[in-house]
């Protein structure tokens, strides 16, 4: 091909096109190359490209086009030129005597592209819920700021880590199948925990989508919310709901036993002076369940009237104190060793001194029954920040099955052979009204522990 032919072919090329020796010295430009570059031919022919341009020397231009002139081949790639504030397409062809290189104008297109990103952009940086994206194995490869603030861990803390260490043990088989699922195509939507920073357990609401490019799943994207208040009022709206129920069975129950009951007690007593001293045994077993009935019937007036007391700064050292000196004698008595740990680090709370001592009365107490043989009850404080406190009952008792401990706190379920159900439900309305959880956690042969959390400044209505 002569060199005629070659031009002509070449300015049929409607692409900018040029090309450089391997000196990168300009040997073409074309029509539509000088238009975009903003130069004439003839002041660039013969010169060096990076003398003329010399901005691109910092750019990808530079660094690909030397790629394609030492290795050989051939790059495509798009690029911004400040200087023209031009977005280029450009695909470099490599020869023995130096480089071919089509570009165009993508400006408009890239814009659009550009806007389109920003969007999503948008949705994932300002999104109220958090947002982030798996790997397939599960480490994470990018989060929003939401997600930081739910779990309180910074991005870089939890890039390409697994979200494995964050899940609680008994959640974890689940939440590894929900993400397995969607890591192979299928959308989930779940409930689970997650640990944040400062050791708490949230309740989360989580949907995991799958990331699909060209037809295949690469990642897994993940929608998160913290529903643990949302869980918690709940929760206290069943409670507020059944204590409403006991409270109208209690009013009615109480007005309609008093009265006979007293009656009975009474006449009891005046048959009893005439009956033979032989038979007198089977009065003290009456006299026993009339008492029962009116302990039951004492129980549930507190349920239907709870009182309304002041809310006060109290110490719940002193608090716990006490009750650890009152059941003392008993704990002796039925070979069990009662301990308080830490007490010192509580601060004064605000709340009802004599309904808080009534918990730890009744918790104790519950403690004490589920260890015949006798054993270890702890009381141990903690401070967990500054805004709570922690305190835990721990027995050496038989343990509650899983499936139970879920009902602990109903009207008249116990797990008692002569229990109501009420002590443990005016416990949890005690905790409850002090704006604090109390939760349960047991293992059947080994023990049970109670788990208390109250705020230092109460926001108690009645206060």
């Amino acid at each position: 091909m002569d060199l005629h032919e070659q031009n002509e072919m070449l300015a049929r090329i409607t692409d900018a096109f040029f090309a450089v020796n391997n000196d990168w010295e300009f040997t073409y430009v074309n029509e539509e190359a000088s238009r975009l570059l903003c130069r004439k031919t003839e002041d660039l022919i013969g010169k060096c490209m990076w003398s003329e341009f010399p901005e691109a020397v910092h750019t990808s231009f530079y660094s690909q086009y030397q790629t394609a002139m030492h290795e050989q081949i051939r790059v495509e790639f798009d690029a911004y030129y400040p200087p023209l504030a031009i977005w280029f397409d450009v695909r470099a062809y490599p020869s023995s005597s130096g480089l071919s290189i089509h570009f165009h104008d993508i400006s408009q297109k890239k814009g659009l592209s550009l806007q389109k990103e920003q969007h999503y952009e948008s949705l994932f940086i300002s999104n109220p819920d958090a947002v982030f994206a798996f790997d397939l194995e599960g480490h994470y490869v990018r989060v929003n700021p939401a997600m930081e603030k739910m779990l309180g861990y910074r991005s870089d803390e939890l890039l390409s880590k697994s979200f494995m260490p964050l899940i609680p043990e008994e959640e974890l088989a689940m939440t590894k199948k929900h993400f397995t699922k969607a890591a192979q195509g299928c959308t989930q939507h779940y409930e689970t925990r997650a640990f944040h920073k400062n050791g708490m357990i949230i309740d989360v609401k989580a949907t995991n989508i799958p990331i699909i490019v060209n037809d295949k799943v690469v990642g897994v994207y993940g929608i998160a919310k913290d529903i643990t208040d949302e869980n918690k009022n709940k929760t206290m709206l069943v409670q507020a709901e059944k204590l409403t129920a006991v409270g109208q069975l209690a009013a009615s129950i109480a007005h309609e036993i008093r009265n006979p009951l007293t009656s009975l007690k009474g006449f009891i007593q005046l048959i009893e002076r005439t009956v033979p001293e032989a038979r007198k045994s089977y009065f003290k077993i009456i006299q026993d369940e009339l008492k029962r009935i009116e302990v039951i019937t004492s129980e549930l007036l507190y349920l239907a009237k709870p009182q309304a007391q002041e809310f006060k700064p109290e110490q719940i050292s002193r608090i716990i104190d006490d009750v650890v000196m009152l059941m003392g004698s008993q704990a002796l008595i039925k070979n069990i060793e009662l301990h308080a740990q830490h007490l010192e680090i509580l601060p004064a709370i605000e709340c009802v001194g004599i309904q808080l001592k009534q918990v730890f009365i009744n918790l104790i107490k519950n403690a004490m029954e589920a260890m015949p043989d006798g054993g270890k009850i702890q009381i141990i404080a903690s401070r967990p920040n500054e805004d709570f406190i922690a305190i835990q009952v721990i027995d050496e008792g038989q343990g509650i099955p899983p499936e139970l401990i879920a009902r602990i706190g109903s009207p008249f379920y116990t797990t008692k052979e002569t229990g109501t159900g009420l002590g443990m439900m005016a416990t949890m309305q005690i905790i409850h009204a002090h704006n604090g959880t109390l939760d349960i956690s047991s293992r059947e042969g080994q023990g049970t522990t109670i788990h208390i959390r109250l705020p230092v400044a109460s926001s108690n209505p009645h206060h």
